[in-house]
């Protein structure tokens, strides 16, 4: 994987300065910031780390700003152990958090998870323009999600925003239709790692995506709950491939 220039926005020195070795350490550009106008002056990245409790700043809000510009991975930081904390940092932006103090190993893991899903769709985007038969294309409702193009269209032509876990997340629904998988599961096809048992994470992301694709998110009709286990796409999904098409009923 190439390395990526990285920001991290912190106000306390002493994590900015942990962060960046850390990171550098694995051959990427980190550049540092104590709040957004000097993240802002810094110019574009391709990974933002952002403090959630910002010194006189909202952390969520400058997540919010990022967002509503750029569709880079977000990692949220908190200090709190408030869960709701950060559920919220979840569902307004962030590909991911992380609760401070936390393991470094860890964190530069889920840092090239991140990267890595951001970095492929460029690079198989570069490489079948213009539109080949070798794309990945799921069918299902009235969407059509091309898994190569990383892009989710409606019959009417709106193609809603996904984040990089939103996209990951429904492509590993849709390639196991009407099969149910859990949180753990889930977790594992879409981060490329083990979460504590109080990790959130795929039940924001659920939610978000059923604010996005579902005719009615409050009774949702293509990702449904199993109570105690996890989801179920629950619509028939027609794959294809190149010359192959696959139905999955």
């Amino acid at each position: 994987m190439k390395p990526a220039r990285i920001v991290i926005v912190d106000d306390e020195a002493s994590i900015r300065d942990v962060l960046s070795d850390a990171l550098s350490q694995q051959g990427h550009d980190v550049v540092c910031a104590a709040n957004g106008q000097e993240m802002q002056a810094l110019g574009a990245v391709d990974l933002a780390v952002i403090d959630l409790r910002l010194d006189n700043e909202d952390g969520l809000q400058l997540a919010r700003e990022v967002r509503e510009t750029s569709n880079i991975p977000i990692m949220m930081l908190t200090g709190k152990g408030d869960e709701t904390d950060k559920i919220v940092g979840l569902e307004v932006a962030a590909d991911d958090y992380m609760l401070k103090p936390f393991n470094l190993r860890e964190f530069t893991a889920r840092i090239t998870a991140l990267l890595r899903r951001s970095f492929a769709p460029q690079a198989l985007s570069a490489a079948t323009e213009p539109v080949t038969t070798e794309e990945t294309v799921y069918r299902f409702s009235s969407w059509t999600l091309n898994a190569t193009r990383r892009q989710l269209t409606h019959e009417d032509g709106h193609q809603p925003v996904l984040t990089h876990g939103e996209f990951t997340l429904l492509e590993a629904l849709v390639s196991a239709p009407h099969r149910v998988l859990s949180r753990e599961q889930l977790i594992e096809q879409t981060h490329g790692y083990n979460c504590d048992s109080l990790d959130r994470t795929i039940d924001v992301l659920i939610l978000r995506l059923r604010r996005k694709i579902e005719p009615n998110p409050r009774v949702p009709s293509l990702i449904k709950t199993e109570r105690g286990i996890g989801y179920v796409f629950a619509n028939d999904v027609l794959r294809s491939s190149g010359a192959n098409q696959d139905a999955f009923a």
